[in-house]
């Protein structure tokens, strides 16, 4: 696993060293800002965790993991994710989405294909990706679909968009086994706080100003990071390869509903003795924001019986519950 200590891989772990009594796990994370070990407390038999700090980029250690644990199987989840960083730190996404991702499928390329000789399906490359390649939407445009055209607005998704890419190429020119998801906006617990549904609970806690960019009428499809966890699981046990599939939630929220959601549920669990809505202030939109996000998850449902599980309001109160915590 690549980025296991980030936000969606910890949880990944977590989640699969719980399903799977037989799966071991070697997680290679830089530990940038975003990651961090304490996001792997607690894991259920973590003797078949083992973590090693470096760069998806450095070939030559790519190279000698892959050997020294006969790995089968990556599950690739590092990536630069944050839009607004992307805009002012562009040079970044691109070294870790592209030619991370690049590095990564040309180490598995020679050492699964040439090296071991493996078959397809003794090896498996899986790619976790964003809905936000496939670009803005309307109000009134269908959910995306596994052949809905890109089209990346910002420096992230641009970059994540180019990985899909040379994943797809890998595949159809090499005969890499690689499988694709791609996911809607995720929330629950272990996300950085510079992201929106964090955001919003820590400066609810803090009485800070709730920072809203423009009107607030941005709307995003939010799936709670366990549901995600076993669609990527299915898809990697289940899926052939060369195939791609949406994970989404069906669950569109206006970025400004949803912060009153959370503040409404805050009144309950943090009460402050006035409304935590009151905190809500508009900021200046950022560049280029998308105005919605939607995906068709209807292809992992009918092929592979995949479902949400998590009910909104129940994820978002273990969610608030988690960084109460803290």
């Amino acid at each position: 696993m690549t980025g296991g200590a980030g936000f969606i891989g910890a949880n990944f772990i977590h989640y699969l060293l719980r399903s799977d009594p037989e799966v071991r796990i070697v997680n290679l994370d830089l530990l940038t800002y975003a990651g961090s070990l304490t996001h792997l407390d607690g894991l259920v038999d973590p003797q078949r965790h083992h973590f090693v700090q470096g760069d998806i980029c450095d070939r030559a250690l790519i190279e000698r993991l892959l050997l020294d644990h006969d790995i089968d199987t990556v599950v690739h989840f590092a990536a630069e994710t944050h839009v607004d960083r992307s805009i002012t730190g562009p040079a970044a996404f691109v070294q870790t989405n592209l030619v991370g991702t690049w590095t990564l499928l040309e180490c598995c390329r020679l050492f699964w294909l040439q090296q071991r000789q493996w078959q397809p399906d003794q090896c498996r490359f899986h790619h976790v990706s964003t809905d936000e390649v496939y670009g803005s939407l309307t109000a009134n445009d269908p959910p995306c679909h596994e052949e809905t055209l890109y089209r990346p607005n910002s420096p992230y998704s641009a970059a994540k968009a180019g990985s899909d890419h040379l994943v797809r190429a890998y595949h159809h020119t090499y005969g890499l086994p690689a499988t694709q998801t791609n996911c809607s906006n995720n929330y629950g617990p272990r996300q950085h706080g510079e992201k929106l549904i964090p955001t919003v609970i820590r400066t609810c806690l803090a009485s800070e100003p709730i920072p809203v960019y423009g009107n607030g009428r941005n709307v995003r499809d939010w799936l709670y990071v366990s549901d995600h966890c076993s669609g990527i699981d299915t898809v990697v046990r289940r899926a052939a390869v060369g195939t791609s599939y949406n994970i989404g939630a069906s669950n569109e929220w206006a970025n400004i509903d949803l912060i009153h959601r959370i503040c409404v549920i805050l009144d309950r669990l943090h009460p402050s003795g006035a409304p935590h809505e009151r905190l809500i202030h508009f900021v200046t939109d950022r560049p280029g924001h998308d105005w919605r996000y939607s995906l068709d998850s209807s292809k992992l449902e009918q092929q592979l019986g995949w479902a949400p599980q998590v009910a909104f309001d129940d994820g978002l109160e273990q969610t608030i519950r988690w960084y109460m915590q803290l």
